[in-house]
């Protein structure tokens, strides 16, 4: 698979990155079981034999589950650990941690970060993290805090590069005023469907837009910054992956013309939808979330696409609605 590299590091990741939310069962406190244990290594080895080289996690997919399912793969291959790029996320906390009464929040203390992080380390069975996000905006951040914390896990070893997930120019600008190092990855929500960051920057000084749009900016402020985009959901929930037509208007034609290019250039659907994010010049990082084999094969036969400007543009309209102002 091709490679890229990641922001300013040293680091090249394959095109296409495995996101591991669903290999780890039950969002529950139920242990693994044999078989979802069984279900998330061949997801990692069909992965691996795609070429991917890049596996992302957080610490509250399967409640900790799926980290620990992961680890489970060392054992299958040797000298597996130096070949892969190791992500996780920290930052979300549920509700009724530690006390009953505790709401959902987030979490950015120095001390939530350090722990979370120790634990993912021991539930993946590794000694160091290649990047680590902050998950979501905390609005009571303390940029000092966070500083601390990065500094602390970076002069020890446990983690290599940071970056956060979910956030505004405005919000990583904050962060990054207070550390060390550079902030190196973005993933945010970005598919065909939910193309908010494009249609912010199309729709900048309309009086009517079509509909409301947020993100102004984020796309380019990464691209200024040289901090990598990635697209959690880049499939849409496999919305357009479908053999029947949705009913949905705004799905039915963009549905269509997926299908159509599937079929004109002999991949299949999810090979498109990639693809059009592959497209674009700001080398947006896919984490596919699929655990099925199949599928993962299927997406990754975007690599091989190409997807002019003409076709790029004929899928964007489609799934906007309406034509270009």
């Amino acid at each position: 698979m091709q490679q890229q590299q990641i922001g300013t590091t040293a680091l090249q990741t394959s095109r296409i990155a495995q996101g591991c939310m669903t290999i780890g069962g039950s969002w529950d406190s139920a242990p693994i079981t044999d078989a979802q244990q069984q279900h998330a290594l061949r997801a990692i080895h069909a992965s691996l034999e795609q070429g991917i080289t890049f596996f992302d996690h957080a610490d509250i997919y399967a409640r900790g589950k799926s980290e620990e399912a992961f680890s489970a793969i060392w054992a299958e291959e040797p000298g597996l650990r130096a070949r892969i790029i190791l992500q996780t996320k920290c930052g979300i906390r549920f509700a009724g941690s530690p006390n009953p009464e505790s709401p959902s929040r987030y979490d950015f203390s120095a001390a939530h970060i350090l722990a979370s992080v120790d634990a993912s380390l021991r539930r993946l069975g590794t000694d160091y993290l290649d990047i680590l996000l902050l998950h979501r905006p905390d609005p009571l951040v303390e940029p000092n805090e966070v500083a601390s914390a990065f500094s602390s896990l970076l002069q020890s070893g446990k983690v290599h590069h940071f970056g956060v997930s979910n956030h505004t120019p405005a919000q990583i600008a904050l962060l990054q005023q207070s550390l060390d190092m550079p902030l190196v990855v973005n993933q945010i929500e970005f598919n065909l469907l939910h193309a908010d960051l494009l249609n912010a920057g199309v729709l900048a000084n309309q009086s009517n837009p079509a509909h409301w749009v947020q993100g102004e900016g984020i796309i380019e402020y990464c691209r200024q910054q040289q901090i990598m985009l990635q697209a959690w959901s880049p499939l849409a929930q496999g919305r357009l992956c479908g053999d029947t037509v949705p009913a949905d208007d705004r799905l039915q034609a963009a549905w269509q013309v997926v299908a159509r290019l599937s079929v004109e250039k002999a991949v299949s659907k999810e090979a498109i939808l990639l693809a059009w994010i592959l497209r674009h010049p700001a080398k947006i990082q896919p984490v596919i979330g699929t655990a099925n084999p199949q599928r993962i094969a299927a997406a990754c036969q975007a690599e091989h696409v190409e997807i002019s400007r003409e076709e790029w543009y004929t899928l964007f309209v489609a799934a906007r609605g309406g034509n270009m102002p």
